[in-house]
């Protein structure tokens, strides 16, 4: 998905919610907005939104003197996650459907998203998801794929989503007793986004192989990943990717079969997929199974 002028414009408010977020004094604040700036004014409209953005927070890391600026913010929401655990549990062993409730309660988690304008409450969320339906629903296809697959790629989106994702693939591998299941986490911290050491210390190695995927930007981008993540990547059965993101980073990507999994939370790819805002998503891409 190739960038629009509307992200361009989201990339400016998010350097002014870094400084919010962050605390910052007036003069750090103006700083992070030039920088912004210098960026938006280089970006190429031939990229997708992440892999024009994430020199932004790379810069303004930098300029902070922080490796991972939303560290503490991260905490917390994987802190907050943790508390819906047993009752998310709950919901699915009570369910007639426990893969499909399984597969609603990580879209809900999807909610998590410091790139995102709009507020949530997440138990609120939670039960809300659970009351819906997906307003694009290839459900149906994923199953099908789980009960043919031996090995399943799963690209993560945002810290505190991983207790969610948590649930769901330790429900798979419950289900689907064959099926290894490869976490993909970003390379290095780039917003609130889940890294290697994000997803170990939510202990996602129980259920899942931990794979640190090199990628810098937040959303898979495949050339930009190291060989070996790269490698399982491509050898895959298929690949679960959840987030706006990886879908704004793979939608173009043709020759691998991807099921994306998330919250439409802005403008620009409610308009992409023809979805509105808030519709929950289970997309197959065009190869995925049929």
């Amino acid at each position: 998905m190739k960038i629009q002028s509307t992200c361009k414009e989201c990339v400016v408010k998010q350097a002014v919610r870094v400084g919010e977020l962050l605390n910052l004094n007036e003069s750090a604040k103006e700083a992070i907005l030039d920088i912004a700036n210098v960026h938006v004014a280089n970006f190429d409209d031939a990229l997708s939104p992440p892999q024009n953005a994430y020199r932004f927070y790379e810069d303004t890391a930098k300029y902070l003197k922080i490796d991972d600026i939303y560290k503490d913010i991260k905490k917390t929401s994987s802190e907050k996650a943790k508390k819906f655990r047993t009752t998310c549990e709950q919901y699915i062993q009570n369910s007639a459907d426990k893969l499909l409730t399984a597969t609603k309660i990580a879209v809900a988690g999807n909610v998590i998203d410091l790139a995102s304008y709009m507020q949530y409450d997440l138990r609120e969320e939670v039960e809300k998801v659970l009351e819906s339906k997906f307003f694009i629903d290839d459900f149906i296809f994923l199953k099908n794929a789980l009960q043919k697959a031996k090995r399943v790629a799963y690209i993560s989106d945002n810290a505190g989503e991983e207790i969610f994702d948590k649930i769901y693939i330790n429900l798979i591998k419950e289900l689907f007793c064959d099926i290894e299941v490869y976490y993909f986490t970003r390379g290095k911290p780039i917003i609130n986004d889940i890294t290697y050491k994000d997803a170990l210390d939510s202990k996602m190695d129980e259920v899942a192989i931990v794979v640190d995927s090199g990628v810098p930007t937040p959303g898979f981008v495949p050339e930009l990943a190291d060989k070996k993540a790269l490698k399982l990547f491509k050898e895959a059965d298929f690949i679960i990717a959840k987030g706006m993101g990886n879908y704004e980073c793979l939608s173009e990507y043709k020759g691998f079969d991807i099921f994306y999994l998330f919250k439409v939370k802005c403008g620009v790819v409610s308009e992409d997929i023809n979805a509105p805002l808030g519709a929950l998503v289970c997309k197959k891409s065009l190869k995925a199974y049929e």
